[in-house]
C-alpha cells in the first residue's frame, strides 16, 4: 500500500521494548510508526539490570558506547539467612567473557532510554508520535487498523501489515484482543526504594549486592551506578502499600542501614511481583512483546532483558517476511521460542523468589540449612548466567547438539582496537563460523596462530533453518 496512513509495522508503546523494536525495524528500512501516550521519558529508574546479551544487541545497533556511560558491573549478590549468616552467592561468570561484555550490569534507565530514542530519531523510515493513545484495534485478511487519539482530541485511523504491542503490563491491545495471562503462581507485595546516597551513606552500606533472607522482612539491596542504591523490601500482611511508600515509613524500613541524612530519596513505589505469561503472543497481524506478554519477579534483574529479547527475536523475522524473503510461517517461531524461554526462566526466578520470601522462621531455618548443605556446608556460588536457560523450541537445528539454542559467543581481538564479532559482521542474522587451516589476511577473517576462523552468514529461506 502507498497510503500515507499505512505503515508496514505500528508499534504501540515506546518504552525500552518499543524503542528497540523501532530501532531494529528502522535499521532494516521497514516503514514504522511508534506511538506512546506519554511525551517524556519517565525520569526515575525502574529497570536497573541488564546483561551481556542486551549489550551485544546495543553493540549491533551501534549504541553500546553511549549506553556504557550509564552502566556499571553488577557485583555478586550475597544471600544472608535468618540469623544473618552467609548462605550463598549469586555472581556472574568470570573472564574471558563469552559475549565480549561484562555478563551482568546495572544501569540508569532514563539516560539509556534517551540513547535508544536518539538512535530511532535518526532512522528515516520510522515515525514517532508521542502524546498519542490507542483507543481501538481491529484486523482483517489484508491489514490491521489502529484507532489513535492525540492529546488535542483528534482521532485518526492507521493501517499496518503488523502491529507490535509493547504497551506494558496493563496492555490495552492485549485486553482488546481478549488475550489472558497464564498465572505461574507468584504474587507478593514489595516496596522498591531508590536512593542517591552521600559519602556517609556509602560507608554504611555493604560493598556488594545483598539479599537479606530475614523472615521478618526479606530485603534486596542493589548497587546501581555511581551513588544510586536500591532496596526492595517485602511488605507484610496488613501493611498498606501506599502508606508504606511515604517517606517517614520508608526511612523507618531503611533504618537498619541508613538514616535520612545519609542520602536523598529518589523513588519509592509499591509493586506486586507477579509471574505471568500471555496465553498466546500472536493473534493474526498483532504480536505482543515485553510486559504486554509477560511479567516476572525481579530477583536476578531480567525484566527489561526479557522484553528486549522479544524485540530482537521478532524484528528480524518481521523484516524478512515484509521483504518477501521468508514465508509468514517464520513468525510462528517467535512465540515458540520466546514463550517457552520466558516460562522456563520465570519458573527459575520464581523458585529463587520463594526462597527469599519465606516468612516462617522454622521454614527459613530449614531453608538455610538446606542451602548450606548443597554447598557441602559452605556458601556456594552460582552464576546468573546459568539461571538463564537456552532456547529449546522454535527455529533450531534439527541435528541434536549441545550448542543448539545457546548464545553464540562474540570474541574480540584485544591486541588491537577492533569491533566485536557481530558488530563486524553487520546486521545479518544469525551467524555461524567455519574454521579452516592456514593464514589469511583478508577482510572478514579473524586470525589466530595458523588457524583462521572465517565468518560466514547463514541464510534462512522460507522460514526454515538451513
Amino acid at each position: 500500500m502507498s497510503d500515507a496512513n499505512h505503515y508496514q509495522v505500528v508499534i504501540i508503546g515506546f518504552g525500552p521494548t518499543g524503542a528497540i523494536a523501532a530501532s531494529l525495524l528502522g535499521r532494516d528500512g521497514i516503514t514504522t510508526l511508534a506511538i506512546d501516550r506519554a511525551r517524556e521519558i519517565y525520569d526515575k529508574p525502574r529497570a536497573i539490570a541488564l546483561d551481556h546479551e542486551i549489550m551485544r544487541l546495543f553493540d549491533n545497533l551501534g549504541i553500546a558506547e553511549q549506553v556504557s556511560r550509564y552502566v556499571a558491573p553488577f557485583p555478586a549478590s550475597e544471600h544472608f539467612g535468618a540469623q544473618g549468616q552467609l548462605i550463598r552467592r549469586i555472581d556472574m561468570i568470570g573472564e574471558p567473557y563469552p559475549l565480549g561484555y561484562t555478563p551482568s550490569m546495572v544501569f540508569t534507565q532514563p539516560p539509556v532510554e534517551q540513547v535508544m530514542r536518539d538512535y530511532v530519531a535518526g532512522l528515516p523510515s520510522v515515525t514517532v508520535e508521542l502524546g498519542t493513545t490507542l483507543v481501538d484495534i481491529r484486523q482483517d485478511a489484508n491489514a490491521a487498523t489502529v484507532v489513535l487519539t492525540r492529546e488535542d482530541g483528534a482521532t485518526r485511523e492507521v493501517t499496518a501489515d503488523y502491529v507490535i504491542a509493547c504497551d506494558g503490563a496493563s496492555s490495552t491491545v492485549r485486553q482488546k484482543l481478549g488475550i489472558t495471562f497464564d498465572d505461574l503462581d507468584f504474587d507478593e507485595p514489595w516496596l522498591v526504594v531508590d536512593i542517591r546516597v552521600n559519602d556517609s551513606g556509602v560507608r554504611k552500606l555493604p560493598a556488594t549486592a545483598a539479599q537479606f533472607c530475614n523472615p521478618a522482612r526479606p530485603t534486596t539491596y542493589i548497587l546501581g551506578p555511581g551513588n544510586h542504591r536500591r532496596f526492595e523490601i517485602m511488605l507484610r500482611p496488613g501493611e498498606d502499600r501506599h502508606a508504606m511508600a511515604q517517606p517517614e515509613h520508608v526511612w523507618q524500613l531503611l533504618s537498619p542501614w541508613l538514616a535520612p541524612q545519609d542520602g536523598q530519596l529518589w523513588r519509592a513505589a509499591s509493586y506486586r511481583f507477579h509471574a505471568l505469561v500471555a496465553s498466546r503472543w500472536r493473534q493474526g497481524r498483532v504480536l505482543l512483546a515485553g510486559d504486554a506478554a509477560h511479567q516476572q519477579p525481579p530477583f536476578i534483574g531480567q525484566g527489561m532483558c526479557q522484553g528486549l529479547r522479544d524485540a530482537a527475536n521478532l524484528c528480524w523475522k518481521l523484516s524478512r517476511v515484509l521483504r518477501g524473503q521468508s514465508r509468514e510461517t517464520l513468525l510462528d517461531s517467535y512465540e515458540a521460542e520466546r514463550s517457552t524461554h520466558v516460562r522456563e526462566l520465570t519458573t527459575r526466578i520464581k523458585a529463587i523468589g520463594r526462597v527469599i520470601c519465606e516468612q516462617d522462621p522454622a521454614a527459613a531455618a530449614a531453608r538455610d540449612a538446606r542451602i548450606l548443605a548443597e554447598g557441602g556446608g559452605v556458601p556456594r556460588t552460582i552464576t546468573r548466567q546459568e539461571i538463564v536457560p537456552p532456547l529449546t523450541t522454535g527455529l533450531l537445528a534439527t541435528k541434536p547438539n549441545a550448542a543448539n539454542g545457546t548464545l553464540f559467543p562474540q570474541p574480540c581481538r584485544t591486541l588491537v582496537r577492533a569491533p566485536r564479532l557481530q558488530r563486524r559482521a553487520g546486521p545479518a542474522r544469525p551467524l555461524c563460523l567455519r574454521r579452516r587451516q592456514g593464514h589469511a589476511g583478508t577482510r572478514g577473517t579473524a586470525e589466530r596462530a595458523d588457524r583462521t576462523t572465517e565468518l560466514i552468514t547463514t541464510r534462512i529461506s522460507n522460514g526454515e533453518a538451513p
